[in-house]
């Protein structure tokens, strides 16, 4: 039987360790090391699951057959559609998520996967046998035993050689408090590496107790909740959901920060590390956005059993005695008492430009990377990435082509790409401004993308996939008939005039009234008789078609030039580009360009165009050569 090992039990662990099991079956034994078994799963940030695009990411994850959607349908708090009043492309789905809760579920999942075992320890030392291309034989923890295996997922999120800084105490160790791992760091360097220092934080957690709420706005979550996973009901959630507040820092917090900008870790010198340009510190953003008055603070429970309160948007690095001034000059927070204080942590990542798309590394077979060892941020990234690690893992011990994904596929596909194609310099976070086809790429047609893929790739089961099917036809079956069928000015106009939009003269199919911007599909269905595509639907399932084919008839023409733009890309993704193609010798190149694309190694001419650095000129000079190449070769076949 072959083994899998992954390194770490956070986000990207979790959904690596399950799609590895799920496709390996009976076949693969998967071995998940994390530094505490009472850590999996843990959110030591946001308690909060989605958001602006990271909602796609979660959806996508459900899509491919990963367990994220489940996990928070099953255990938030409050849930939010995000961008609501704008188009559906940028809808963003966001839980609050009872953080205990969470964990206990991902947990009770993952030891009840056939095939799938839990460890407590830390791995020191990825065993690599030389050759051509490096192979994996083994991984050595903390006990010295040596575990054979046949690949390696490392998920080490930001655990490598960290530290937690604030004011003058710097503690070595992980979130949370947890162990930081010392040695796998110095192992990676020695594997041919390069590895960079990042930094995060996270604010401080206050008591439920000590804050004056009446001096805050109250948000509650949506009435008619839409669930994350596409096989959950909303009709079968029966729990109350908890409230978050928002309030907003003052001229005197801010006078606060600046008279003590010298104790804060992060600007006394004990950090180097670079941090997180979208997800600042509360010091950050009183000196980059000096002319701000305020700021927005949000008062966020941390679970159902629980009085901490997190107070998102106050992430910190000063010491204890500043942050209790700081947080006490926030309206509703003049008595807080705080639980636990905010910290930054900085950490060791890789490059990951010396991954391939799959996220293996490019020079040792079997070593996959997932989530912020890769240089991202945030837990819907690291699972996304841990979901196309574990699931490659699984799929190239079984001797079948990976899972990969193309930016004209899925927000995932666009993640992976900026990630291995450009690399980052700062912790990277999801956005939807990143995605080139967002039109195309909606969280709510991310099964319609995503789950033919998860099915071929043996995540998706075959229950699902025949309902899956169904949904499809059935928004095929009534997408067929709003465009076959006609109405008249007299059966029309009177719905027309109620709803303000102008009468027709003659007869006009359905479909283009739905393309009116003041009318809608559920305007207009009624005009085509009773709809039969119905029968034996759930009420929700229902609605998902009609939200789809109201989608897809009213924005037609514009996903129409989309899909046209995707098509160009996937001629570009197509040409693809040797793998020991000798950049140094081809004239014409640019000094920059050689360097660049003889160290990243492109797949492709569509990655080498995304390459910073990489000119459409040297992409001409590429593609003479390559034609002039299959030429030469040609006519030596001849």
């Amino acid at each position: 039987m072959k083994h899998i090992v992954i390194i770490g039990g956070g986000h990207a662990g979790c959904e690596a360790a399950l799609a590895a099991a799920r496709i390996g079956r009976e076949n693969i034994r998967v071995t998940l090391f994390a530094m505490s078994l009472d850590s999996i799963a843990m959110m030591p940030c946001n308690p909060c699951i989605g958001g602006s695009a990271k909602g796609h990411l979660v959806r996508e994850i459900d899509a491919l057959g990963g367990e994220m959607g489940r996990a928070i349908d099953a255990t938030f708090l409050q849930s939010r559609m995000l961008n609501a009043s704008k188009g559906p492309a940028v809808y963003s789905l966001r839980a609050q998520a009872d953080k205990k809760r969470y964990m206990q579920y991902m947990k009770r999942v993952l030891e009840n996967t056939p095939n799938l075992f839990l460890r407590e320890g830390e791995v020191l030392e990825i065993i690599v046998v030389d050759g051509e291309r490096s192979r994996i034989t083994g991984v050595r923890v903390e006990s010295g035993a040596v575990i054979a295996c046949d690949t390696v997922v490392v998920c080490s999120g930001t655990y490598l050689h960290a530290r937690c800084l604030y004011g003058e105490t710097v503690n070595s160790v992980g979130p949370s408090g947890q162990r930081s791992a010392r040695k796998l760091s110095e192992n990676l360097r020695a594997l041919g590496f390069t590895l960079q220092r990042f930094k995060t934080g996270t604010p401080a957690r206050v008591h439920k107790r000590s804050i004056d709420f009446s001096k805050m706005a109250k948000q509650d979550g949506d009435i008619n909740l839409v669930p994350f996973s596409f096989e959950t009901d909303p009709a079968e959630i029966h729990r109350p959901q908890l409230p978050c507040y928002l309030t907003y820092t003052t001229h005197e917090t801010h006078e606060i920060i600046r008279a003590n900008l010298h104790r804060s870790a992060m600007y006394s010198g004990l950090i180097d590390a670079t941090g997180t340009r979208y997800c600042p510190s509360i010091e950050d953003k009183i000196v980059r956005f000096a002319d701000k008055e305020r700021h927005p603070v949000f008062i966020e429970p941390e679970g159902e059993d629980t009085q901490e309160m997190y107070v998102q948007g106050m992430s910190s690095a000063l010491p204890e005695d500043v942050q209790i001034q700081v947080y006490r000059s926030v309206p509703g927070l003049e008595n807080c008492e705080i639980m636990r204080p905010a910290y930054a942590i900085e950490y060791d990542c890789i490059d990951a430009t010396m991954l391939t798309p799959g996220l293996e590394a490019k020079h040792i077979r079997g070593l996959f990377f997932a989530g912020q060892i890769n240089g991202s941020s945030g837990y819907e990234e690291a699972a996304a990435q841990g979901l196309l690690a574990g699931a490659n893992a699984a799929l190239t011990l079984c001797g079948n082509a990976p899972m990969q994904l193309t930016r004209a596929q899925g927000y995932i596909g666009v993640l992976v790409d900026d990630l291995v194609t450009k690399g980052t310099q700062e912790p990277y976070r999801m956005m939807t401004s990143r995605a080139e086809y967002r039109l195309l790429l909606r969280q709510d047609n991310a099964d319609l993308r995503l789950t033919p893929l998860g099915y071929q790739s043996k995540l998706i089961s075959e229950k699902r996939y025949a309902q899956f099917q169904q949904k499809q036809g059935k928004i095929t079956q009534e997408i067929i008939r709003m465009k076959s069928t006609v109405t008249s000015p007299e059966g029309a106009n009177p719905m027309l005039a109620q709803k303000g939009s102008a009468p027709i003269m003659s007869g006009i199919k359905l479909a283009d009234l739905i393309k009116r911007p003041e009318l809608t599909y559920w305007d207009v269905a009624p005009l085509a008789g009773e709809a039969v595509f119905d029968e034996g639907l759930t009420p929700y399932v229902r609605q998902t078609i009609c939200e789809q084919v109201n989608i897809q008839l009213k924005y037609e023409g514009y996903i129409a030039m989309q899909q046209q733009e995707a098509e160009q890309f996937a001629k570009a993704e197509a040409r693809t580009l040797p793998p020991d193609l000798d950049y140094e010798s081809i004239t014409g190149l640019r000094l920059e360009a050689r360097q660049k694309l003889a160290k990243l190694r492109p797949a492709n001419f569509g990655q080498a165009s995304r390459i910073t650095g990489v000119s459409p000129a040297d992409l001409s000079v590429l593609m003479i050569y390559m034609k002039t190449r299959e030429g030469d070769r040609e006519r030596s076949h001849a």
